[in-house]
C-alpha cells in the first residue's frame, strides 16, 4: 500500500513496508531440545547395545536395541504429551495446578502399596503400565512447579510472614519427602526441595527468611546423610574413589565414570567406541550417560552438552522474566521453577559423573534413558513455550 505524505505542498509517496513475520513461540529454544533429544536417542543406543551380553541381566534376554526402542518409544509418547500440553492455556494450569498436586500424592502413596508399586534394586518408585512403567516422582517436579507458583501467587500480599506464608508450603514439601524418601528416592526429593526454595524466593520472599529456609533443609539433609550408613559410606567413597575398598564397592561407578571420561580425552574415542560401557560402567545409559558422551566424543561432548543445557536454563528463566515483567506472575514463577528444575538436576548429574559431587540417582534431562523423565521434561518445556506463545501474543496487544 503507498500512503501519500504532503510536506509543505509536495507530494510525496512512501515505499512499501517490508513485512515484518512474527513468530508464535521461541523456535531456537524447540531446536535446542529437538538436538539433546536426538543426540541423548544415538547415546543411549550406544550405551546400552551391550547389556544384553552382560551376565546379570541373562535372564532378561535384552536384545541390542531393547532400550533404543523403548526410549524411541517414550519419545513418541512424550511428543503427543508436550503437543497436548502446549494447547493449555496457563489460566487452566494455574486452576488446576492444586488438583495436579494431590494427584502426584496420591499417586506417590500408590507406588508404596505392594501389588502396585514396582520394586527394582531395593527401590519401590515405579507403577506398571502393562506396555511400560511409570515414575511418580516426575510427575512430583513438575506438580510442584505449579503448585508452588499458584501457592505464591495467592499468598503474594501475606509473603513477609513466615508462618502464614512459608510453612504451609514447607509442610506439602515435608510430605512429598517423606513419601520419596520412603521408597527411597533422595535425589528426586532434593530437586522437589530446591525447585520449591527456588520459587519462594524468586516470589520475593524475605531474604531472611529464605535463609533461615536454606539452613533447615540442609540441616535436614545433614541429618538424612549422618543418620543412613550407606549414604555416609556414598560421601566417604566420593571422597576418596580410588582406595581398594571404595573402588570396588560405593565407589566403583564413580570410578569407572571417571576413567570412562579419562580416556576420551580431548576429542574422544568415536561414537561406539566406549569400553566402560562393556560391562565395566553400571547405570551407563541412565545416570551415567554423560561418561559415555566423555568417552565417545571426549572434552568437546561434554562441553557441548553443558553449553546447550546452560542456554537452555538460561532461556527458560529469561521467557519466566519476561512473563512476569508482562504482570502475568504465575506464569513467570512456573518458566523459572522449571529452568531450576532442569537447570538444577543437570547439575547435579554433570557434577557427580565428573567426581564434583557425591553419586546421586539423576539422569540427565531430554537425554538419559527413562520414558517418565522424558515426558515429563517435554511436558514441562512445552508449557515453557506455551508461555513464550502468550508473552508474545501480549506484547502484540493480543489477549490470552
Amino acid at each position: 500500500m503507498h500512503l501519500p505524505v504532503h510536506l509543505g505542498g509536495a507530494g510525496v509517496t512512501q515505499t512499501k513496508a517490508a513485512p515484518v513475520r512474527v513468530l508464535g513461540f521461541d523456535q531456537a529454544l524447540l531446536w535446542v531440545t529437538v538436538a539433546l533429544l536426538a543426540w541423548g536417542l544415538v547415546m543411549v543406543y550406544s550405551a546400552s547395545i551391550a547389556i544384553g551380553d552382560n551376565p546379570r541381566f541373562a535372564r532378561a534376554n535384552y536384545q541390542e536395541t531393547y532400550f533404543l526402542m523403548r526410549h524411541a518409544f517414550a519419545l513418541v509418547v512424550a511428543f503427543v504429551v508436550a503437543l497436548l500440553s502446549f494447547q493449555v492455556p496457563m489460566r487452566t494450569w494455574e486452576r488446576a495446578a492444586p488438583w495436579l498436586f494431590v494427584a502426584s500424592i496420591i499417586l506417590l502413596v500408590l507406588v508404596l502399596i505392594p501389588h502396585i508399586g514396582r520394586s527394582v534394586n531395593g527401590a519401590r518408585r515405579w507403577i506398571p503400565l502393562g506396555f511400560t512403567n511409570f515414575q511418580p516422582s516426575e510427575l512430583a517436579k513438575l506438580a510442584m512447579v505449579m503448585y508452588a507458583a499458584s501457592y505464591m501467587v495467592r499468598k503474594m500480599e501475606i509473603k513477609e510472614r513466615f508462618f502464614r506464608a512459608v510453612l504451609p508450603m514447607g509442610i506439602a514439601v515435608v510430605v512429598v519427602g517423606m513419601l520419596l524418601l520412603a521408597e527411597p528416592d533422595m535425589g528426586a526429593f532434593m530437586v522437589i526441595a530446591v525447585i520449591a526454595m527456588g520459587i519462594l524466593f524468586l516470589g520475593g520472599v524475605n531474604a531472611r527468611m529464605f535463609f533461615v529456609i536454606t539452613v533447615l533443609v540442609v540441616v535436614a539433609f545433614a541429618m538424612m546423610v549422618a543418620s543412613s550408613p550407606w549414604r555416609r559410606e556414598r560421601i566417604f567413597a566420593y571422597l576418596d574413589p580410588w582406595s581398594e575398598t571404595n573402588a570396588l564397592g560405593k565407589g566403583y561407578q564413580l570410578s569407572h565414570s571417571l576413567i570412562a571420561i579419562g580416556r576420551g580425552e580431548v576429542f574422544g574415542v568415536g561414537l561406539g567406541g566406549s569400553v566402560e560401557k562393556l560391562h565395566w560402567l553400571p547405570e551407563a545409559h541412565t545416570d551415567f550417560l554423560l561418561a559415555v558422551i566423555g568417552e565417545e566424543f571426549g572434552l568437546i561432548g561434554v562441553l557441548v552438552a553443558i553449553v546447550l543445557f546452560l542456554w537452555l536454563t538460561r532461556r527458560i528463566m529469561h521467557i519466566g522474566r519476561q512473563a512476569i515483567a508482562l504482570d502475568r506472575v504465575f506464569s513467570g514463577l512456573v518458566a523459572q521453577g522449571i529452568g531450576v528444575w532442569i537447570g538444577f538436576q543437570t547439575f547435579i548429574n554433570m557434577g557427580v559423573n565428573l567426581g564434583a559431587l557425591p553419586t546421586k540417582g539423576l539422569t540427565l534431562p531430554l537425554m538419559s534413558y527413562g520414558g517418565s523423565a522424558i515426558i515429563m521434561n517435554m511436558a514441562a518445556l512445552a508449557i515453557v513455550l506455551r508461555i513464550d506463545y502468550e508473552n508474545r501474543v501480549l506484547m502484540r496487544g493480543g489477549r490470552v
